[in-house]
Order: structure tokens, then C-alpha cells, then sequence
């Protein structure tokens, strides 16, 4: 007798809906299979055949933190490109080398955790460098893109499984995980939400990543906008994960909740479906959940549903069908046509601010002087993968016009560390080789340790000279001679040992403080000063080193040499994506660090012919007036310095265009935590100053004429044509713009709305004609008088240009829909949040599970205004649902008061409401004004009578 092959199980069958497929393998799952399913790192089911499997793997402009890879530029570059299939052409390539790198190391996971589509608000947040745009229309069309090639474009299985980060209203380093976002009704539906919509909605998307903040009080890991918005956008099961860490904060620094289990119960029932939390080890949150059932604040049906939201990733991820997955044998990884798109990528993201007397071009026989901190620099982000090919932009201009004739000066200030007892820092000789951080690819880099196989610092009577920049707010790098960063490793000693500062906490910055005559050296991630011990230089636990900082050259004084002999002046500028604004860390100025300030005076003092080349994370505030040519780039990845050097050149014109807004000074900007970009007239949308560089900016070596401007309103859209022609003598490329504006709100609407763009290159005549179908959603605004989109009746301009402020082209269409109408006190009464102007308030969580109240901020003083409020032929009553201690007190178009609710007593907690009630007369249409007095919740205001 021969033993019979047991019969394929039903999840295992490819012929089935994966529907069907789940329903088998749920069913074969035990409770504590599922729950352990449940962690980031979801164990292996060996008597099923069920492989292990990770969420989460950074592939932001590349694949990072797992070694060699292809870096592609910043986010925010990519953004500058406007071209969306550019960006489509990356998304697949980065999935391709996912799979590839996964097919040797199966570390590499393929649930991807990008793009970032936090929206660009605030130009000082940390993390502006992993956006793409102030806009939503152009975040959501390049994070489309790159969700579509991510995603690949085979109909049943996906190369990779996008996750979008992070889930809502995040652009605040500071105090992230306790802070709270006030994001009123509009601000929610026609910004903050609608990047997330409509890429969700594009149907390339696994799941979505909440933030650490709070978003009106309550934290976005317990958000019901996850089951009320985001899992109506999609028929797809959609994988949510928490941000590392998050879990734990709801109770840890968050306070939210008493205890882990309520937690994590409110988490999962909230619509989280994995938790990434305690890094490799699954144990406490499957403890958490298993205490959360045994409490009874879960179902096994709770659980089920997280973990078919799970399956149904892996399934279209192929991997229960091997034999059928069409993207297993994928090996594309650091191809020739990679590195072409790399360089390509880099090309379109550089944007030309300014160019007088059309500088630019350089000639080919320019003597060139190249200056600058970031001259020979490929800088990295904390989302990058490992380099294995670097152009920094000294090198791509030796390749372009000839070593001989390009001249280079850092302007480092080169200095000594000299002692109280005379001696100075020395750096012993090393027979090491060099390591680069990251090359072997980390899970968590944030482990990754020092090197300990240096020698440290000791001293003697000369000392090393070591090269000191200054990168801003007094933060400092010291580089040795062979170019490696004085560090300190966890044993404290002082050793000159990183290839470059980075690391979830910097090892490589200090500061010098005044003390005595001298300065003690504090060594920033360990906050401790450095001190010279008899076994070498350490940072000590008490006390340290006075030092006497000996100046051999000032940076300015080599910028000056080299500036004065050449034609022209390129000044390379920008940050280190390490330090002074990245993730944990906002920035505090739009201003260029002081010791970059000096340089750039020194090279413009030399020579009028200077160049100012920024490669930064996020927009500076420089003076244009005397500088004849200025570009800017975000970190170009692998190819910067090429892209740089054949834009200079005039091998590529330049046709980026700023994703964001560039102020002038910082007193344009709001406060980092206002995240009401209507009333504070926040970013090119709504923003009533004169910009340094406006959205959307950017020039080009050849002209463009507009022309043909043609509309037609139809069916559910308007269409929109028109033609551009390029009138100059060079090949380019050329992003039209398209704007809206309506004529006469009833509301405050933006300034002009970018409705539609193309990127398109034309020959020296060529001319391009241009269609738009503009859908009647995108003239409409959310209405808090219905609680809903409206499209009012009236005109609404259409504006054709090279940036949001270069408009070539205009007309106006007249648009049919529903005229404003009062708000129905009577039918609706006022729910608190809805109010459309507001001082001294903020949205809080009316209750930790759902809906919104008004709260003055600090328990001070708040004013809501609410519009055009109809009372009606008469009311006789006004009621509030409060809870706190304080008073509600309510007036009419700013007159006196009519009626003022007081508590009696203060309510038993914060989500502990009462009623009060009030005899008022009201009759037809007023404002309505609500002040609030004292640390109470205003949930509604009804009226009768």
C-alpha cells in the first residue's frame, strides 16, 4: 500500500479567492497563533507551513538600513521633480532591489513603510525632508506614483506593500508624542486628509502608519478617523502598524489610558493591526492583548479581523503561491539603468531660484573655485540606504570641466585643542580598515554601536590640527586629518572612528562653552564634557578639560584664496541631514548657520561672480540681492554631484520647481504647533506676504510662451486646454501649472489652488498642447454649516503659469451648484468644533473614543465664531453640553452677552458632561459668538423655542 498525499489545503489553493483563502487559514489558526500574529515580528506557524513575517521595511528613497543599495534623492526632491512618472520609474525600481536584496538576505521585508505623505505646513519641521509638498494635490499625485510602482503592475500580486506614513497631521518634532494637533473640520477634509485620500483611492496602497502626535486631543493610534475615513476610501483590506513605540506611549508618556491592556484593546479596536512595539521581542504586547481578553475588552472576532487585514497583505505579496508569483525571481539590484535613473532623478529635482544676466550656463573653459561645507559631500539621511556609488559635487565637476581648472576650499576653520597644562588633542595613527556605518544593514540602526577598535584621543605637545564646522546653534563636528569624525562609543573614550555624524543619537557633535579662559567641551549625545584621563580622552561623569581653542586658518581665509583667482564662485551650502533638524529634532531658524554665513560673504567679497548652490533637507532664508545665481537641491543621493555639475554645465536645463513655499524670515512663519492653515494663513494656499521663492518657482536656461487658453464646463468637470511653446534655443522641460480661485466665497478660501500639472520637454520651437479634466469635487470646500463638500454657484478663475505667482494665462468659468445657505440652529445646533474663526482655542476629544469639543487653551479664555446662524422665526432656549468647571457665555454679532451658563461644580472628570440651559430670544440671522471661560469641554450648543 502506498500512503496517500494529504490534500492541498484550501489557502494553499491559488484557484480561489483570497477571500476564501483567509477564511481557510484564520480558521486553522489558534487563538494564541493569531494573537502572536499581532507584533511587528509575527512568528513562523511550522505545523502549517506558515513562514514568519515582518512589517516594516524603510524604503523612503531607496531600500535603507539593509547596506548597499541605490539612493535615489530625498523625498522632498522627488517632490521637486513634479513628474510623476519619473517618480513611478523610482517606486519600481526601489521595489525591484527589495526583492532582489530580500532574495539574499530574508531580513529585507517587502510590507514597505512608504512614502511619507505629512503634508510640507511648517518649512522648520525636523522631518521636511521626507516629504513631498506643501500641496495636497502634488503630494498625492508623486506619492501615487510611487505607491504604483512600489506596488508593481501585475493584477493579483504585489512586488511590495506600501504603507503610507504617518497618520495625521504630523509636522512636529517637538514634544511628538504628547503634543496635540487643533485641526478644525476644513483644515481636516481639504488638507490634512485629502493627501491620504486620494492616494488611497488610487488603489496602490497596503495600509497606513499612525504618528505619534495627537490630533484634537487624542492620539492618532486610537484614531476613529481610521474606521470612519480611512476604511471607506478602498474596498481593500488595509494593514494599519503602529509607529515604534506608540503602543506603549498611550500609557508611558501619553497618560491616556490607566493600563497597557485598555490601551492596546483601544488600539486594536480603533483599527491598528500591528504593533510595533518592544523591537524584536513579541512577548508584551501578546501579553497586553491576552490580558485584554481575559478583561474582556476583546473579542477573538477583534482579533480576527487585524489579522485577516495582515494575511490579506501577504497574500498579494505571493507568498502562499511561490509558483505563481511573477516577481520571485526578481534580481534587478544597482543595474546600469538604476544608476541612469538615479542620475535622472537628480537632474530633474535641481531647481534654479535665480540666475541674473543668465550666469548660468558656465562656459566649458570657466576657471572655477569651488567652496563650501557640502562641496565634497554626498550626505546621507537616517532613510537612506548605504552608498555604493557617490558623486559629491566637487567630483562631479572635476569629471565635467577638467580637475585643472576648478580650484577647492572647504572653509572649515582648522584648529587645536589646546589644554590648560600646555599640550593639545592628538589623534594617534590607526592601521585599521575604514568601516561604514550601516554597510552590513541594521533592522534597527538605532542599535548600531560605536567603533571601540580605535585607539582614543591622548596628547602631546603639537596636537593634531582637526577641521571644525559649525554647523548652527553652536552644534560642532571635529574631523581628524584622514577624515574621520571625533566620536565617542559607549566605553566614553573620545576616538576619531565614524565615516560621517549620523546614528539615531549623534555620537559626533559637540559644543564649546565659555568657562574660565577658556571653553569645556560637552560632548551632545552623551551630555557629558570631555576630559583627558591618563588611559586617553574620555567624557567624564563630573567635571572636564578646559580647552584653549588654537585657530590655525579660519575657513573664510581659504575661501578667499581660491575665490579670487577664479572666473566664477560656486558656494556649496546646506545642512548635514544629522543635525540641526531631522527626526526628534525641529529646527529653530530658516537662517543659514553663521559659519556658512561667513563663507558665502567671503566668496562674494572676492568675487562678484558667485554662485550659491544649496543641498539641503528644507528651505533657507538667504539674501538674494547680491548673488547673481542661485540653485537649490535636496540630497541628491548617489548621484548629486554629477546631476549638480551637468546642470551647471548646461548638459541638462533645470526644471524643478519648489514643492514648498520659501519664506523670508522667520517672522513669516506661524508657530510650529498651529495647524490651522486657514486662520493662520499658513502656506502658499493662504499665505498674504511676499515670499522669498514662491510654491511652485523654479526658471529654466530656455523661455516658454502660453498661449490658446481654452475652457468648457460639462458634466461632473471642467475642461481646461492650452499650449506652451518653448521660444528658446535649448532643449528643456517646462512644468505648466494649473490654478483655481473662486471669485467671491462665502468662506475664506485659498488664494489660488493647484488643480493640475505636466512636465513635458520641448525642442527649441516645439509647441505642447495641453488637456486638464478638472472634476466639479475639485472647486468645492467642506461646509461646516452641512457637515460636508459644497460646491457653491459662481465664478472661479482659472490660472495658467510657471509657478503659483508667474501666471501666464487666465479666465474665468461661472459654475452651477447650491448657494450657501445659514446654518439650521434649530435642526443642527452648533456642534462646538464647527466654529469658523476662533481665538485662544483648541480641539479636544470630546470623548477618548469619538467626536470633538472646544476647549479654551491652558483653561484660559476662548472665543468660537460661528457665521450666518438662522435662528429662525424665534428660539427661547439655549443649552450647552459641557464638562470641566467654568462658564459658556453667548452673544450675537459681537453685542452684548445674552445669556451665561455657569457649572455649578466642577463635572467628575474631563468626559463627564452635563447640560445646561438658558432662557434667550433670537430670531432670524446672526453671528454667533461663544466665549469660554476656564478648563472646560464645550461639546454642542443646541437652541429651541
Amino acid at each position: 500500500m502506498t500512503a496517500q498525499t494529504p490534500p492541498t489545503p484550501p489557502f494553499r489553493d491559488p484557484q480561489l479567492p483570497f477571500a476564501k483563502r483567509i477564511d481557510d487559514l484564520l480558521a486553522r489558526l489558534t487563538l494564541d497563533e493569531k494573537i502572536g500574529f499581532l507584533h511587528q515580528y509575527a512568528p513562523a506557524v511550522e505545523r502549517l507551513g506558515v513562514a514568519a513575517f515582518r512589517t516594516g521595511q524603510e524604503a523612503l528613497h531607496g531600500v535603507a538600513w539593509m547596506g548597499p543599495a541605490t539612493v535615489f534623492p530625498q523625498a522632498v526632491g522627488l517632490g521637486a521633480t513634479w513628474n510623476e512618472e519619473l517618480v513611478r520609474r523610482v517606486g519600481d525600481a526601489v521595489s525591484k532591489e527589495v526583492r532582489a536584496m530580500r532574495a539574499r538576505d530574508d531580513r529585507v521585508g517587502l510590507n514597505v513603510w512608504a512614502p511619507t505623505v505629512n503634508l510640507l505646513r511648517h518649512p522648520l519641521w525636523g522631518r521636511n525632508e521626507e516629504g513631498y509638498s506643501e500641496d495636497p494635490k502634488l503630494t498625492s499625485a508623486i506619492a501615487t506614483a510611487y505607491t504604483r510602482g512600489l506596488r508593481g503592475d501585475h493584477p493579483t500580486y504585489w512586488r511590495t506593500a506600501p504603507v503610507l506614513k504617518h497618520w495625521l497631521a504630523h509636522n512636529n518634532e517637538t514634544g511628538r508624542d504628547v503634543t496635540s494637533s487643533s485641526v478644525r473640520p476644513r483644515v481636516l477634509h481639504e488638507y490634512d486628509l485629502r493627501a491620504f485620500r486620494e492616494t488611497v483611492e488610487a488603489g496602490a496602497v497596503a495600509g497606513v502608519m499612525p504618528a505619534y502626535n495627537l490630533v484634537n486631543g487624542r492620539p492618532n493610534h486610537v484614531s476613529p478617523y481610521l474606521r470612519e475615513q480611512l476604511r471607506t476610501w478602498t474596498e481593500e483590506d488595509l494593514l494599519v502598524c503602529s509607529d515604534a513605540g506608540a503602543p506603549s506611549n498611550l500609557v508611558d508618556s501619553e497618560h491616556y489610558f490607566d493600563t497597557h491592556e485598555e490601551a492596546t484593546a483601544a488600539s486594536l479596536l480603533a483599527g491598528v493591526d500591528s504593533f510595533t512595539d518592544h523591537g524584536t521581542d513579541s512577548s508584551t504586547i501578546v501579553g497586553r492583548i491576552q490580558g485584554a481578553l481575559e478583561q474582556g475588552l476583546l473579542t477573538e472576532a477583534d482579533i480576527d479581523a487585524a489579522v485577516r487585514r495582515q494575511l490579506s497583505v501577504r497574500f498579494r505579496l505571493g507568498e502562499f503561491d511561490p509558483a505563481h508569483d511573477p516577481h520571485t525571481g526578481t534580481e534587478d539590484f544597482d543595474t546600469p539603468a538604476h544608476q541612469a535613473l538615479a542620475q535622472e532623478a537628480a537632474e530633474q529635482a535641481v531647481v534654479l531660484l535665480k540666475n541674473a544676466d543668465d550666469l548660468l550656463p558656465l562656459a566649458h573653459d570657466t576657471r572655477l573655485a569651488v567652496v563650501g561645507l557640502l562641496a565634497d559631500e554626498c550626505k546621507l539621511d537616517w532613510y537612506s540606504g548605504t552608498l555604493i556609488h557617490r558623486s559629491t559635487p566637487l567630483e562631479g565637476l572635476y569629471e565635467r570641466f577638467g580637475a585643472e581648472r576648478v580650484e577647492f576650499a572647504e572653509g572649515v576653520d582648522r584648529v587645536r585643542l589646546r589644554t590648560s597644562r600646555g599640550d593639545c588633542l592628538h589623534v594617534p595613527l590607526a592601521d585599521v580598515p575604514d568601516e561604514v556605518r550601516g554597510a552590513e544593514g541594521a533592522l534597527d540602526p538605532a542599535l548600531l554601536a560605536g567603533r571601540t577598535d580605535l585607539p582614543p584621543l591622548t596628547t602631546d605637545a603639537t596636537g593634531t590640527e582637526l577641521a571644525l564646522v559649525d554647523w548652527g546653534e553652536g552644534v560642532l563636528t571635529l574631523r581628524a586629518p584622514d577624515g574621520r569624525y571625533l566620536s565617542v562609543a559607549e566605553d566614553g573614550y573620545v576616538r576619531a572612528s565614524a565615516d560621517q555624524p549620523g546614528g539615531w543619537v549623534v555620537q559626533e557633535t559637540f559644543r564649546l562653552e565659555p568657562h574660565e579662559n577658556g571653553h569645556l567641551l560637552l560632548h551632545i549625545g552623551t551630555g557629558r564634557h570631555v576630559s583627558v584621563a591618563a588611559d586617553g580622552v574620555k567624557v567624564a561623569e563630573e567635571g572636564g578639560d578646559v580647552f584653549e581653542l588654537v585657530i590655525a586658518e579660519r575657513g573664510e581665509d581659504a575661501v578667499t584664496r581660491v575665490a579670487e583667482a577664479a572666473d566664477v564662485v560656486l558656494v556649496v551650502a546646506g545642512n548635514d541631514p544629522h543635525i540641526n533638524g531631522r527626526e526628534t529634532e525641529d529646527r529653530t531658524t530658516l537662517r543659514l548657520p553663521a559659519h556658512q554665513q561667513r563663507l558665502l560673504r567671503a566668496a562674494r567679497a572676492a568675487n562678484p561672480n558667485t554662485v550659491l548652490a544649496l543641498v539641503s533637507a528644507y528651505p533657507y532664508a538667504v539674501d538674494p540681492a547680491e548673488l547673481p545665481a542661485i540653485l537649490w537641491t535636496a540630497h541628491g543621493g548617489q548621484a548629486t554631484g554629477t546631476a549638480l555639475a551637468r546642470v551647471l554645465a548646461g548638459d541638462v536645463s533645470p526644471a524643478g520647481r519648489l514643492p514648498q513655499t520659501w519664506y523670508a524670515a522667520d517672522t513669516d512663519l506661524p508657530d510650529l504647533l498651529d495647524y490651522d492653515v486657514i486662520g493662520g494663513r499658513q502656506t502658499y494656499l493662504y499665505f498674504e506676504g511676499t515670499p522669498l521663492f514662491p510654491f511652485g518657482h523654479g526658471l529654466s536656461y530656455a523661455s516658454f510662451a502660453y498661449g490658446d487658453l481654452s475652457t468648457r464646463a460639462g458634466l461632473g468637470a471642467v475642461h481646461v486646454s492650452f499650449t506652451v511653446t518653448n521660444t528658446g534655443d535649448v532643449t528643456a522641460d517646462e512644468v505648466a501649472q494649473l490654478y483655481t480661485r473662486a471669485t467671491d466665497p462665502s468662506v475664506p478660501r485659498p488664494r489660488r489652488e493647484l488643480a493640475a500639472h505636466r512636465r513635458v520637454t520641448l525642442a527649441p520651437g516645439g509647441t505642447a498642447e495641453l488637456s486638464f479634466e478638472l472634476p466639479l469635487s475639485a472647486f468645492e470646500f467642506w461646509d461646516v454649516a452641512r457637515g460636508g463638500h459644497h460646491l457653491e454657484p459662481g465664478g472661479y478663475d482659472l490660472l495658467v503659469g510657471t509657478s503659483s505667482e508667474d501666471i501666464r494665462l487666465r479666465t474665468t468659468v461661472t459654475l452651477t451648484g447650491e448657494p450657501a445657505a445659514p446654518r439650521d440652529l434649530l435642526q443642527r445646533g452648533l456642534p462646538a468644533a464647527d466654529f469658523d474663526e476662533q481665538s485662544g482655542g483648541e480641539i479636544v476629544d470630546r470623548t477618548k473614543a469619538a467626536g470633538d469639543a472646544a476647549a479654551p487653551v491652558g483653561g484660559g479664555t476662548a472665543e468660537l465664531v460661528y457665521r450666518h446662524c438662522d435662528f429662525g422665526a424665534g428660539v427661547t432656549e439655549v443649552t450647552v453640553e459641557v464638562a470641566g468647571e467654568g462658564a459658556v457665555e453667548l452673544s450675537l454679532d459681537g453685542g452684548p452677552t445674552l445669556a451665561r451658563l455657569a457649572l455649578p461644580a466642577p463635572t467628575s472628570g474631563p468626559y463627564d458632561y452635563t447640560t445646561l440651559g438658558a432662557g434667550i430670544v433670537a430670531e432670524g440671522v446672526h453671528d454667533v459668538h461663544i466665549r469660554l471661560r476656564g478648563p472646560l469641554r464645550l461639546a454642542h450648543v443646541g437652541f429651541s423655542g
